[in-house]
């Protein structure tokens, strides 16, 4: 049954959990805007979408605000009840930190089902309808996304740089439009000093009104010297670029549901079995390749081997004459070659097909630890909040900042020592448990000694009677 105690601890945990957790999931929202509002930004997209993919973004992120949540609303939580000394009233009735910790640990061991179900099952379909989404918007191509001094080739056939743009995004100077057409002979080149870009009332056509210009174009059979090179100048020039594939189009979802991230466990573990199948039959592949197609390697265990070097050649050349041996290396040769040839592309298929069996293990593995990752902050957050007894935003969002880059660090290193081949999937992807877990251990027994390792006048103490005996020293 639920006792009051109970009650009163997860009533002080709810509501700090879901402030936290909207306002972790706000901030983590805005850093993925800040590293894609380049591809979004003046893509002329409708309420509508934005509001679509704001949710898919939401929604692929909230396992990661799930742990940071808890952390700060634990430490939040045990720190307001010391710093109202509600702890210590529940401590001198005789009741242990671990109790009075036991209806929040199973709240937490609650928060992380839900993230694993939200890892295994919304995530994959959040991800793939998120990364459709964000294909469509950033292949969506506005006429205003040219940049200063950088290559643009998002308008099929053509590239185009501009030197400098005006405040007024329209006037604009050092044009070059670059048009590549396959079925021409040669492409062809427009330079011009200056120029106004504009967008056609329909808003179906890019217009370029350049002036002060040359136009480059060589005619002539393909494949033949006899070209000619015409170069007209002008003072004026429209130049005119059709944007109908400019509008945002549906992707269809099949595009990307085979990608690593678009799949639950269990599609992870189907796939998983069958890349490990794949890479361990390129070894039986090689030795067949190699073993057939190698003559000469049955003469390595004759009994010549046995015999001093020169004897080795005198009798290799009695077994195989020389108007025998020299065709015979030449084919080995080719044959090496040949086969050279063939592993090389073997490797490097190999190489794939390893990458991404780790992709897929580091997803499987990930699945788990972000979900264990609440429990492990709660014991880190929880006694940490009883030990510096501070309540607050303050001071507990210092210590929630601290372990959550830490294990956030620890995360991201692990992911990437696995995607280098450095570590093994299972180690990379849990580095930050194995190195959390014990501290959150530590600091539970230490929380349950009523340890003073945060309290600042613990160390004052310490300090006042180091400086005692250097004083009496002094005096003497």
């Amino acid at each position: 049954m639920i006792k009051k105690l109970d009650k009163l601890i997860i009533g002080s945990f709810i509501g700090p959990f879901i402030a936290t957790f909207f306002i972790t999931l706000f901030v983590l929202v805005l850093q993925f805007f800040w590293l894609y509002i380049d591809d979004i930004v003046g893509k002329g997209l409708d309420l509508f979408t934005i509001g679509t993919f704001i949710l898919y973004v939401c929604a692929t992120l909230v396992p990661l605000a799930l742990p940071l949540a808890v952390l700060l609303s634990s430490i939040m939580t045990f720190g307001n009840l010391g710093e109202t000394f509600e702890l210590v009233a529940i401590k001198s009735a005789g009741i242990p930190l671990l109790r009075f910790m036991r209806p929040l640990f199973i709240t937490s061991l609650f928060i992380c089902g839900i993230a694993f179900m939200f890892n295994n099952y919304i995530i994959p379909v959040a991800q793939l309808k998120m990364q459709t989404l964000k294909f469509d918007i950033i292949v969506s191509k506005p006429a205003f996304d040219i940049k200063e001094g950088v290559f643009y080739d998002k308008i099929d056939g053509y590239i185009i740089k501009i030197g400098r743009k005006e405040k007024d995004g329209a006037n604009i100077h050092d044009i070059l439009i670059y048009q590549h057409n396959y079925n021409l002979l040669q492409d062809n080149i427009i330079v011009a000093e200056s120029g106004k870009m504009t967008i056609s009332k329909d808003k179906k056509f890019l217009e370029f009104n350049l002036k002060n210009g040359w136009n480059y174009q060589e005619k002539g059979q393909r494949n033949s010297i006899n070209t000619q090179l015409i170069r007209m100048g002008f003072k004026e020039y429209k130049k005119v670029f059709d944007l109908s594939s400019f509008k945002l189009n549906k992707t269809d979802d099949s595009t990307f549901k085979n990608n690593y991230q678009m799949l639950n466990m269990r599609q992870l573990a189907t796939t998983i079995d069958s890349l490990e199948k794949i890479t361990a039959s390129y070894k039986k592949q090689t030795k067949n390749l190699l073993k057939p197609n190698i003559p000469i390697l049955k003469y390595l265990d004759s009994p010549w081997k046995a015999q001093p070097t020169t004897a080795k050649v005198d009798s290799f050349k009695q077994i195989m004459p020389d108007s025998i041996l020299h065709p015979l290396l030449m084919k080995v040769y080719n044959i090496i070659g040949n086969i050279k040839g063939s592993t090389d592309i073997s490797a490097i298929n190999y190489d794939n097909d390893r990458k991404n069996l780790r992709m897929h293990l580091m997803k499987w593995h990930e699945k788990i630890t972000m979900s264990i990752a609440c429990l492990v902050l709660f014991l880190i957050g929880a006694p940490l909040g009883s030990i510096i007894r501070k309540g607050g935003i303050g001071l507990p969002l210092i210590f929630a900042v601290i372990f959550f880059v830490i294990f956030f660090l620890l995360n991201n290193f692990g992911s990437k020592l696995v995607k280098e081949d450095v570590m093994q999937p299972f180690t990379g992807m849990w580095m930050a448990t194995f190195v959390l877990l014990p501290i959150g251990i530590f600091l539970t027994y230490k929380a349950m000694n009523d340890s003073q390792l945060f309290n600042r006048e613990f160390y004052n103490r310490l300090l006042k009677k180091f400086r005692k005996p250097k004083a009496a020293e002094n005096k003497v």
